[in-house]
């Protein structure tokens, strides 16, 4: 019985999960690589030197139950919530789209454009 209502809840999480896509009126595909690529290289270049050089604590060497050491970062209620590289470099491509002018949308909510027209969808 457990598995069927493990089962049953994911499917119904993933039934939930629709692609997302950035629109912005009057951007043609090529433009929207251009910006995502762009917004990347810069996300990525603040969360590496975020999470290298401003950290206030290292990783600690821990053991568990068996006597194995493992390496683990310090994270609290009253730690960084920002401390993770990859969230936050996800976080900064965002905004970078956003300042740009972009909007992310579900693939149901974007309207069919006229032809010729692009829709801004990869």
């Amino acid at each position: 019985m457990p598995r069927a209502s493990f089962l049953l809840a994911s499917l119904l999480g993933l039934a939930g999960c629709a692609p997302l896509y950035w629109v912005k009126a009057d951007v043609d595909p090529q433009q929207l690589e251009q910006d995502m690529a762009q917004c990347r290289q810069q996300a990525w270049r603040e969360a590496s030197w975020r999470t290298w050089l401003y950290r206030p604590f290292g990783p600690t060497v821990v053991q568990d139950v068996h006597g194995r050491r493992l390496l683990v970062w310090p994270y609290s209620p009253f730690g960084d919530p920002f401390g993770d590289r990859y969230f936050e470099e996800s976080r900064l491509t965002d905004f970078c789209m956003r300042a740009k002018g972009y909007e992310l949308v579900p693939a149901d909510k974007i309207q069919p454009s006229p032809e010729g027209a692009s829709s801004g969808k990869p």
